[in-house]
């Protein structure tokens, strides 16, 4: 197909990569655990451990795992926040041979109990404060060994010691529980000392993750992600943002700002890979939610790369204590996850001086699609360019492509596309077209210079009299009122028109009244778009990253 896009690609950004560079993700690391031995690899509450540690740990507990008899290609599940144990985790699951499921560790047993069930996980590796959940549930599933870790396993004896007696008896986060096949995270540790990692044969048809969607369409599913899927992802992300690193010093350490969760796939490729392949140091935070306890990790040191979705943006800068923090090196600021707001992308460059870059992707292709240019400083209120070995097209419910400016479902083809959905071959064959493009189910309008502007999802978009209403579009117009602190709209019947706009705002003024927000509304949107009713909230559902969550607002517009 014709990449015109390319024409609009800064210097410097290649068309294609090669993810023939490596033959497996346990390549990549190896090369990285080699070549940056001695510079710090994660640092989390003031904890630190160089690439050489993670390369023996992750060998160790590899190791462990492979003397349980479990078969390659075996699923192990993850559950935790960003802790030190998860980098050693994913490299030691991986240099194993076995395939990694992250499990939000926030899921209820229900969803924790479909996603083991469904994956088929024989392990897992899990924080304390969340093992009573997987004791509820352990049973129905096929999970036979557990690795219990604690927040201060690795943070040395005495500091450690009073860490657990903190995060166990002064904020009391961790709930009884019994899992007697359990294996404490340093016991393994201590069993592994001296066992011998088996290299297995892994190439880019074999499995690294599961990655399960956020179950927008019901049940989550688990995207197929393989050796060259990631592997792809990170060469794609390295060379959009190659000519920002073409203009530090070759030697200079980057310092990367892992508050994203790592069982998340944007954190997980964009800080866990990518920066482990550019072998920077990932500042982990365990609790991004907690912006104060954020802000004082960021004022520690001189970051260079904060990925982020807007209402994480938006919670930092409503904090006074924000604009403290020293920004001189900041260098990219990664938008994804959700559309990003230009009151917020203002307002972030105003404190920060720089721009947030918005891009976009999906669970299903690992996740990168497309990028705005890293260089460029302006808000543009689209997601971007296709990213190299990238094509994208915009299609009608036939598949069919459609013109320039006209608005349809986003689809996608390179490397970085999922396998498949685990064991869910009709959602796969759905989420394809003839051609090899994955239907993304976002609905968007491409202009003629390859930048790709995201109406709305196509489960959220309201029919108002015939007339489509996109809530991303009303949200953003909304989200400029400066008594507005958070806000999102949906679809409520309406027996005169089909369907009206309902808006849920979170103030930021607590004087904004119902009649002021809807003259201001009635001044920005034309009849059909303004919405009908205004409920105020003092929060709104969000997922584990924080994004909005318009679903779980219809469902409880929904009769029981």
């Amino acid at each position: 197909m014709d990449k015109f896009w390319l024409k609009s690609y800064p210097e410097g950004i290649p068309a294609q990569i090669d993810p023939a560079r490596y033959g497996s993700l346990v390549e990549l690391l190896d090369e990285s655990f080699q070549k940056y031995a001695d510079r710090n690899a994660c640092v989390c509450m003031d904890k630190a451990l160089t690439y050489r540690e993670v390369d023996h740990l992750s060998t160790e507990v590899g190791a462990w795992l492979q003397s349980l008899g479990l078969q390659k290609g075996a699923r192990i599940a993850l559950m935790m926040p960003n802790v030190l144990q998860y980098p050693i985790a994913i490299a030691a699951v991986l240099r194993a041979g076995y395939v990694i499921v992250n499990v939000n560790p926030l899921y209820k047993p229900r969803e924790l109990e479909h996603q083991l069930t469904d994956s088929g996980a024989e392990a897992i590796i899990i924080l304390e404060n969340f093992a009573s959940t997987l004791e509820k549930v352990i049973a129905s599933t096929q999970v036979k060994h557990v690795i219990v870790a604690t927040m201060g396993d690795l943070m040395g004896g005495l500091k450690g010691g009073i860490v657990n007696f903190v995060v166990r008896h002064v904020k009391k986060m961790v709930p009884a529980y019994s899992l007697p096949q359990a294996v404490p995270f340093k016991e393994v540790l201590r069993q592994a000392a001296g066992m011998t990692l088996q290299r297995p044969s892994l190439g880019h048809q074999d499995l690294a993750f599961l990655q399960y969607t956020g179950g927008t369409t019901g049940t989550a599913k688990g995207a197929m992600l393989t050796h060259r899927n990631i592997i792809a992802n990170v060469l794609q992300n390295e060379a959009w943002i190659s000519p920002v690193l073409n203009t530090l010093p070759k030697d200079k350490q980057l310092i990367f700002v892992c508050a994203l969760p790592l069982y998340h796939i944007f954190a997980l490729t964009t800080c866990g890979m990518l920066g482990t392949h550019l072998g920077v140091m990932n500042l982990l935070i365990p609790n991004p939610r907690d912006i104060p306890g954020f802000i004082k990790e960021l004022m520690k040191y001189k970051v260079h790369f904060l990925p982020a979705v807007n209402t994480l943006y938006n919670g930092l800068l409503n904090n006074p204590d924000f604009a403290k923090v020293d920004f001189s090196e900041l260098k990219l600021c990664n938008g994804g996850g959700m559309a990003v707001q230009k009151v917020v992308n203002d307002k972030w460059r105003e404190v920060t001086g720089c721009a947030i870059c918005e891009g976009y992707g999906l669970s299903e292709t690992s996740p990168t699609a497309t990028a705005n240019p890293p260089t460029t400083n302006e808000f543009t209120g689209t997601i971007g360019l296709p990213v190299s070995s990238t094509e994208l097209k915009i299609i009608d419910s036939n598949d069919n492509e459609v013109p320039h400016g006209s608005a349809g479902e986003i689809a996608i083809r390179g490397p970085q596309v999922m396998a498949g959905y685990w064991n869910n071959p009709a959602e796969t064959a759905q989420s394809m077209t003839a051609d090899g493009f994955f239907k993304t189910g976002d609905i968007g309008i491409m202009d003629e210079r390859g930048f790709t502007k995201i109406v709305d999802r196509k489960k959220d978009m309201i029919l108002v009299s015939g007339f489509n209403v996109y809530p991303s579009e009303i949200e953003g117009v909304v989200a400029a009122h400066p008594g507005v602190l958070e806000c999102a709209c949906i679809g409520v019947p309406d027996e005169h028109t089909g369907e009206a706009v309902k808006l849920y705002v979170v103030r930021r003024d607590p004087a904004l009244t119902e009649a002021e927000l809807m003259a201001y509304c009635r001044e920005q949107f034309t009849g059909y778009k303004k919405p009908k009713s205004i409920e105020f909230r003092t929060e709104l559902p969000k997922s584990n990253v924080g994004k909005i969550l318009r679903r779980e607002l219809r469902d409880e517009k929904k009769p029981a």
